[in-house]
């Protein structure tokens, strides 16, 4: 693989390879991004590999070198820690950012491709009963409609934008069907000819599906879907389409049993993938990109990094632990090697 992988980490900031994994390295002491610090977040530009966004423990930072160097975006997010962060895959320069605990909950938005940035008006609590601050876990586009996104909040519900984030709609409400407040991952599934537009939202428990446009929803338990594991983690479309996903559940957080599931039918059956080294901890995180579906990551809550090279059906442990892994990146740009890396092999 020509490329980069960056991993996220809770205590060691950014880890990252451009040698296929055999070697690893921090960043610099001299980085925006702490070498000991937080990044919740990495998002890479969809109209250009060398640009890289990462939500840390201090805002919002931008690398334009595949992740060999980040630098700190000025923003309203100064300070606070950033949790999601998307790109807009119809118009790259619309991206939005979420936080979360410690920090209050906020959205973001960027207009020029996460140079400058705003807060936007959508007014989220500042406690809940599950995990006392909320925060926003995931960000997600509509692939065919630039002005639609989506977020959801750890607790806090699940809210759309039909105008790219001017004006926010509370979707969780009674009577449309979802049926807790706790959202860990949104996708949104393209129409296609033999297939209406499709919204799944993932709550702790659950995974919820439209296709009314979010007007009701179906809520499926997972214990009853997934081989009694309940605690449901990220759902990640694989294809343009949106036929094929990946869905990461455990058995709690940190947990100590989890599964991979592989759906082709647009989530409506899912087969267990193989695992060739059982993880230590539920799977937290996908890392993908568009120039190779087959080549996939996925991280642990305690520091297991897998891979696979077809498509999700197989996974394989990395040699290197991390520390907390919270989110994974790959990008087809090779980040430079500089003198004297912050190495940990």
């Amino acid at each position: 693989m020509n490329g980069t992988i960056l991993v996220g980490t809770a205590g060691q900031g950014i880890l990252r390879s451009v040698d296929d994994g055999a070697t690893w390295h921090r960043l610099g002491l001299k980085e925006a991004i702490e070498f000991d610090g937080t990044v919740r977040a990495l998002a890479v530009d969809p109209s250009d590999p060398r640009r890289v966004l990462a939500g840390a423990d201090v805002g919002i930072c931008l690398s334009t070198d595949g992740g060999a160097h980040f630098q700190r975006v000025a923003s309203p997010a100064d300070g606070q820690t950033v949790w999601a962060l998307a790109f807009c895959p119809t118009d790259p320069q619309l991206v939005l950012a979420g936080t979360g605990a410690p920090s209050r909950a906020c959205m973001y938005r960027s207009r020029d491709g996460g140079r400058s940035w705003q807060t936007l008006d959508v007014e989220l609590p500042e406690f809940c009963a599950g995990v006392n601050r909320p925060r926003i876990l995931t960000i997600a586009f509509h692939p065919q409609k630039a002005g639609e996104a989506w977020f959801g909040v750890e607790e806090g519900g699940a809210w759309r934008t039909r105008d790219a984030g001017d004006s926010w709609e509370r979707i969780d409400t009674p009577g449309r069907g979802i049926n807790n407040s706790d959202i860990h991952a949104i996708a949104v599934l393209p129409a296609t000819a033999d297939a209406p537009a499709k919204h799944i939202v993932v709550t702790v428990n659950s995974v919820c599906e439209s296709t009314d446009d979010a007007e009701s929803f179906r809520c499926h338990p997972s214990k009853d879907r997934f081989d009694g594991l309940y605690y449901t983690r990220t759902v990640q479309p694989l294809d343009a389409e949106g036929r094929e996903l990946l869905l990461a559940i455990g058995d709690g957080t940190p947990g100590s049993r989890t599964r991979i599931y592989r759906s082709e039918d647009r989530g409506q059956t899912w087969a267990q993938t193989l695992l060739n080294t059982a993880p230590n901890s539920t799977v937290w995180a996908f890392g993908t990109h568009a120039s190779d579906r087959g080549l996939l990551f996925a991280g642990t809550k305690y520091g297991h990094l897998l891979r696979s090279t077809n498509g999700g059906r197989s996974w394989f442990k990395e040699w290197r632990d991390f520390s907390e892994i919270t989110s994974v990146a790959w990008t087809p740009f090779v980040a430079p090697v500089h003198a004297h890396p912050q190495s940990i092999n």
